[in-house]
This record gives structure tokens, C-alpha cells and sequence, in this order.
């Protein structure tokens, strides 16, 4: 985005993580990084309850599936909001860069959720090109980002664990791995 000369904020909504120490370390690495480089941080609600009943029925849906569309759906209906409440004509998210999620799914939701306003609009940039992925661990271990070891939803994390578990590895640890360093105690 500041490549692309867009003045931009982080707009922090994602009632789907699980558990809360999981939000809140992600949480705070977003302020973080906002802070050191003089990036508006925009902490919306922990709505847990609302994600809840938007994804019930579909606890069962694998990875890629109608829940996470419903809760692209959801964040980014609550991001168009705000934008449009506060004067900003453009929308959009970074979680195409990952190869577990489909960015055609990612940017149908955003597509869906700028419609609704005539001043919004929602940039469908492909993060994956042009080595985003390479670009997007560079920045992590330079930043040393805590390293996210699945989605963030409960169903996410009771997946991955899953198979962590056919495959012989131990369950996920929240807030021990970060890029760039071997210890959480080695982050200062």
C-alpha cells in the first residue's frame, strides 16, 4: 500500500480468533507495528458473541469453505462501515498473502461488503505477486512477528491440531514462536 502511494490505517476486527490470548497477542503486534511506523491503528470490538452466531451450523466446514466466507463477509461488512462513517474511499486486507486462504473468496467478500457504498471501494491487489510471500517473511523476521501457526478461529485451531496430531507434533502453543528469533524471550 505505500508502495502504491495509498495512505492507509489498520482497522482491527477479527472477533474470529480463539482464544483471546491468541487475539490479543495479534492484537498487539498490529499496534506495534503501527506505532514504529507512524501508522493509524483503529482497535475495533472483540465481537465474539456476533462471529459466534454468524458461523453457527458451520463449525464442520473446512478450511476455505462457506464459515470463513461468512466471516470475510462479517469483517469486512464492519470495515466498509467504518470507512464509509469516517471518510475513507478504500478498503482492503492483506489475508490474500497466506497460501492457506483462496484470495478470489477473500476478495469476492471485500467486493461484496464496498458495494454497499457509493464511495467505497475495494482494492483487489494480489499480495502474492511479485514475491509477496518472500517479502511478507523478510518483513516478519525483521519485525519478528509472532509467528500465527493457524487461521485464528476455534474451528481453525481444533483442525490444525487435528493434523498436527495424525502427523505424530504436538499441539499448537500460543505465543511461543515468532520469526527471527528461536525464544520468546529472546524478543525485547
Amino acid at each position: 500500500m505505500t508502495a502504491s502511494d495509498i495512505d492507509y490505517a489498520i482497522f482491527f476486527y477479527n472477533p474470529n480468533i480463539h482464544p483471546v490470548e491468541e487475539y490479543e497477542i495479534r492484537k498487539e503486534e498490529n499496534i506495534r507495528y503501527a506505532q514504529e511506523h507512524g501508522i493509524d491503528f483503529i482497535d475495533a470490538d472483540y465481537d465474539v458473541d456476533n462471529w459466534y452466531a454468524r458461523v453457527e451450523g458451520l463449525e464442520y466446514e473446512p478450511e476455505r469453505g462457506l464459515r470463513c466466507t461468512v466471516c470475510f463477509d462479517m469483517r469486512f461488512e464492519r470495515t466498509a462501515l467504518y470507512a464509509y462513517e469516517h471518510g475513507y474511499d478504500i478498503i482492503t486486507s492483506s489475508l490474500g498473502i497466506s497460501r492457506w486462504k483462496d484470495m478470489d473468496q477473500i476478495n469476492a467478500s471485500g467486493l461484496r461488503a464496498a458495494e454497499r457504498y457509493d464511495n467505497i471501494r475495494y482494492w483487489t491487489y494480489n499480495w502474492r505477486r511479485q514475491g509477496g510471500a518472500q517479502r511478507m517473511l523478510d518483513i516478519s523476521k525483521r519485525e519478528h512477528f509472532y509467528q500465527q501457526e493457524y487461521c485464528g478461529c476455534i474451528y481453525s485451531l481444533r483442525d490444525t491440531n487435528r493434523r498436527r496430531r495424525e502427523r505424530g507434533r504436538g499441539p499448537i502453543e500460543i505465543g511461543v514462536k515468532f520469526y527471527g528469533i528461536n525464544d520468546k524471550a529472546d524478543f525485547k
